[in-house]
C-alpha cells in the first residue's frame, strides 16, 4: 500500500465533499439564481456537477491505486495531469481575473494532490511488493 496515494485519495475525498458541500451554496446556487436563461443554468449544473463527478471518480482512482501496485501508475498519472491542470486554471484565472490567489485558494488543494501521488507513485518503482494481481 502506498501511504502517498492514500493520502492524496482521501484529501481528494475531502476535496469532493467540499465541492459538494460547501461550494454548492457558496457558488453553485448563486450563479443559477443569477442565470438569464434556462440554458445557461442547465450548462452551469451540467458543469458543476460533471466537476463533482470527475473529482469522486479521480479519489476512487486514488485510492485503488494506493492498494494495488499494478495499476498504480496509469492511475495516479491520470489523476496527476488532471489535478495539475485545475490548479493552472485556478492560477491563471485568479490571477487574471481577480488579481489575487487569495479569492481562488483550490489550487493549492490541487497542486498538493498532484504532489502527493507523484511521490506515491515515485516511493513504489522497483518495489517488488508494488504489483499485486
Amino acid at each position: 500500500m502506498s501511504k502517498w496515494l492514500l493520502a492524496a485519495g482521501i484529501l481528494s475525498l475531502a476535496t469532493s465533499g467540499i465541492h459538494l458541500f460547501a461550494g454548492g451554496p457558496e457558488v453553485h446556487v448563486p450563479l443559477l439564481a443569477s442565470s438569464p436563461s434556462a440554458l445557461l443554468k442547465t450548462y452551469v449544473s451540467l458543469l458543476w456537477h460533471a466537476t463533482s463527478a470527475i473529482l469522486l471518480i479521480n479519489s476512487i482512482a486514488l485510492l485503488f491505486a494506493a492498494v494495488n501496485g499494478r495499476y498504480r501508475a496509469p492511475l495516479a498519472a491520470a489523476v496527476i495531469v488532471q489535478y495539475l491542470a485545475y490548479a493552472v486554471l485556478f492560477i491563471g484565472y485568479g490571477f487574471a481575473y481577480l488579481g489575487s490567489l487569495s479569492t481562488t485558494p483550490q489550487w493549492a488543494a490541487f497542486l498538493l494532490m498532484a504532489a502527493l501521488a507523484a511521490i506515491g507513485v515515485r516511493s513504489g518503482k522497483g518495489s517488488p511488493s508494488t504489483v499485486t494481481a
